[in-house]
Order: C-alpha cells, then structure tokens, then sequence
C-alpha cells in the first residue's frame, strides 16, 4: 500500500503551467495525502492569468498577488521561494510540490530534499532537467491535462493532448528508463534473482524522479508488464508481485 502523506503543500507558478493541468495535479497528489495548503502566485492584474480565476474557486487556491518590479526579474518566483523556505521552518509539512517549468526552482527543491521531505514537481515537456531531477517524482503536465475530465470544445487542438501510451517496443528503446528499472531490480533482488515489485517501486522512487504516468501508465505493474523485460511471479498468498530480469541466470 503506497504510503500516505498527511500534509501537502502546493505552490503553483501560474507564469509557467497551464490552468488546465490543475486538476490532475490535486487529483495526483491526492493519492499521497491532504494538500491542504494551495498558493497560485502571479501578477493578477494581468490577462493571461484571467483562465486561472475559475479554477482558483473550484479547487480552492489561494492567489498570492505579486507585481513586476523590473522586467528582466521574475518577482513571482522569489516570493514563491521565501514562502516555500518560510514554510519549511515554521510548518509540519510531509510533502512540498511545485507546479512549475522554470528550472530557476532547482535550488529551493533541493533545500527541501536536504531535510528530508519528499518534493513533487509538475511542469510541461520543457522543463529543464536540473529541476526535473532535483524532485524525488516530477510528472508532465501534458499527461495530467489529458487524464483529467475535460471537453474538448474548450481545448484548443484537443486532439494534440491526448496520452500516448508508449508501446513495449518504444520503452525498450529508452536507454534511461531501461536501465532505472534493471538497476533497480538489481539491487532488491534476492538469491534467486526475483524482486518484490514494492520494493522496485521503492528503490526508484528514492533514487530518481521517475513516474509511470510520464509513459501512459497510471501503475508501475502495468508498464512492467507492456516492456516485457522481466518475468513475473504472483504469490497468490501474499498477494504481491515480483519480477525478475529475463537476463537473469542462475
């Protein structure tokens, strides 16, 4: 059973993530805990920020107002940062996430992980990957806005953000992901070569940022299987799941 965080603080940088990938984010973190601290930052009075306003009240977020100063400095993340290391000191949070792109949120997510807590983060294909893997889990928002109920008259080329699910073939051929799911086995392993799959899921989660749903996958069992790298044994006492890699000898 995947352990749940009691408290979650969001922080969502409006000037970099779509207002259409809020739901599947609290839907997401939802699976770990309460969020219940949400802070939407940006400059309010700005129009691009107008498709927030909805989704503010219907998910309960609370907008931090912060005005541009200066054109070439982004107020919005500097007061983002102070409130997440504000928080950190004088908050008992489980878990931080931050929805943002910008990689300028590095350093602020590794301070975390320094004590210890769990970070999520969540942002488009672009983000930078310093940021991707400072986060003990970051996931595309792309695959979030496709997963969550929407109609598609109100998506612009909807049909472009649908999921694709990467076939067997496609994720054989991803040399990272590969190799973070054998090295994983390799090091939960037991004599015989099977590892439990909770504790493959553990391994990586605490080594990489790595999520299945980045792939089209909602549980780690279900990619394990479509890669058909491993062979699978299901103890029907225990009720787990254990893979071995089919390269395995004896």
């Amino acid at each position: 059973m995947t352990k749940k965080e009691d408290h979650i603080a969001l922080f969502i940088d409006c000037d970099n993530i779509s207002h259409r990938s809020i739901e599947g984010i609290i839907n997401e973190l939802s699976k770990y805990g309460v969020v219940n601290i949400r802070q939407a930052y940006g400059n309010w009075t700005k129009d691009n920020l107008k498709n927030w306003e909805d989704k503010l009240l219907e998910f309960a977020i609370k907008p931090i107002q912060q005005f541009d100063y200066s054109k070439n400095k982004n107020a919005t993340d500097i007061l983002m940062t102070i409130d997440a290391i504000d928080l950190l000191h004088t908050k008992d949070i489980d878990a931080f996430a931050f929805a943002t792109s910008d990689s300028d949120f590095t350093p602020v997510v590794m301070r975390v992980q320094a004590e210890g807590i769990k970070v999520f983060g969540f942002g488009e294909k672009k983000t930078p990957k310093p940021f991707m893997a400072a986060c003990s889990q970051f996931i595309f928002t792309e695959k979030l806005m496709a997963t969550s109920v929407v109609k598609h008259e109100d998506i612009p080329n909807a049909e472009a953000t649908t999921p694709v699910r990467k076939s067997g073939k496609e994720m054989r051929q991803d040399t990272w992901l590969v190799n973070v799911l054998r090295n994983a086995v390799d090091h939960t392993m037991d004599e015989y070569g099977w590892a439990n799959l909770a504790d493959v899921g553990t391994y990586i989660n605490n080594s990489t940022s790595f999520s299945p749903i980045n792939y089209g996958y909602k549980k780690l069992s279900n990619l394990v299987k479509e890669i058909d790298l491993f062979d699978i044994a299901y103890d029907e006492h225990t009720k787990q799941l254990s893979i071995r890699d089919k390269r395995w000898k004896n």
